[in-house]
């Protein structure tokens, strides 16, 4: 109800002949004082009687700022917004794309493959096969070998105390470049290192003054040959140049003395070995490695295994494989003994 309502209920009833008019107001004497602006309810207030929220309309753009201030009055608690801020939520950022390695294929594979071996061939193993009985019955015709040549590898720098690097040494069992002819492959037993003094009487093997104990030597023969069993003597046959060095230049009181850089290698089938006293002494740079292990032998003569692979000795392994196979010998492997 109107200030004016209350007015005309209280005072005195109309005239029915009058009109009823409005009483007109009467200026204040005093000015009015400014109506006091609408105050924030508190936060205790807002919490008892929440405020409902108002389902969100589509406004058009010059109604856009009104609806921001009608925003921050219906919730007084909200923080304000920054002029020109977007109210869209960041999307989380999406997964960079990871590369796909591509595959190598089956020929780059191959290629490593057949590096690696190549590599391992040339530097740490390699195979061999004795086509002569000169080490009798140690190694045998037909025996295949696996020859380690970083064991006398020259040691420099950091690499010896990496490397399994040795010397030489008396009972070894080494394979070696022929001195007369490089592009054969010996393999002896080293009887003498740089300064031994050597010799034979009766097909005893005498170092440094003592007579020594052979276990793995075989004798085929009973009679004593002169030079070959009395070593060194006047030769009874032909000797090569290396061997004629030997007897003119390192022959001490009947004893040969081994020189610097070199070594003294012989046959354990001591009668019929082409060795040392034939053709002299072994340089150190000819020395390939020293056999491991015997992974296949097979009883074949030494013309199949001297010369080119030839096509009957493969008809014959295919023919006997299983009966020719040496299968004790199979991944025997091979010491050495030491001589003191």
């Amino acid at each position: 109800m109107s200030v004016d309502e209350e007015n005309l209920t209280a005072g005195e009833p109309a005239g029915a002949d009058e009109p009823a008019q409005s009483a007109a107001p009467q200026p204040s004497a005093e000015p009015a004082e400014p109506a006091a602006l609408p105050q924030p309810p508190d936060r205790a207030m807002l919490e008892a009687h929440p405020v409902e929220p108002v389902a969100a309309t589509a406004l058009e753009p010059e109604n856009q700022l009104a609806a921001a201030v009608l925003t921050d009055a219906a919730d007084p608690l909200a923080e304000p917004l920054g002029e020109g801020e977007p109210l869209v939520e960041e999307a989380p950022p999406e997964p960079e794309p990871v590369a796909s390695q591509p595959q190598r294929g089956f020929i780059a594979e191959w290629c490593v493959t057949i590096i690696l071996l190549l590599f391992g061939t040339t530097n740490l193993v390699q195979a061999f096969v004795i086509p002569t009985g000169s080490m009798e019955d140690t190694l045998l015709i037909g025996d295949h070998l696996l020859v380690d040549k970083m064991a006398y590898s020259p040691a420099r720098g950091i690499e010896k105390w990496v490397l399994p690097y040795e010397d030489v040494k008396r009972g070894d069992i080494i394979v070696f470049r022929y001195p007369m002819e490089i592009q054969q492959t010996f393999v002896k037993r080293c009887i003498g290192v740089p300064g031994d003094r050597i010799h034979l009487v009766d097909k005893q093997l005498w170092l440094n003054g003592k007579p020594m104990d052979e276990p793995y030597v075989y004798h085929k023969t009973e009679y004593i040959d002169s030079y070959r069993d009395n070593f060194p003597s006047e030769p009874n046959v032909h000797l090569l140049p290396g061997a004629r060095d030997m007897l003119r230049n390192h022959l001490r009181n009947g004893e040969i003395v081994v020189p610097e850089g070199h070594y003294f290698a012989m046959g354990d089938n001591r009668d019929y070995s082409s060795d040392s006293r034939y053709w002299g002494f072994v340089p150190r740079g000819n020395i390939i490695g020293k056999p491991l292990i015997i992974y296949w032998s097979y009883d074949a003569p030494t013309d199949a295994l001297a010369g080119p692979f030839a096509l009957d000795h493969l008809l014959d392994m295919v023919l006997h494989f299983p009966t020719k196979t040496r299968w004790k010998r199979t991944f025997q492997l091979i010491h050495g003994y030491p001589l003191k």
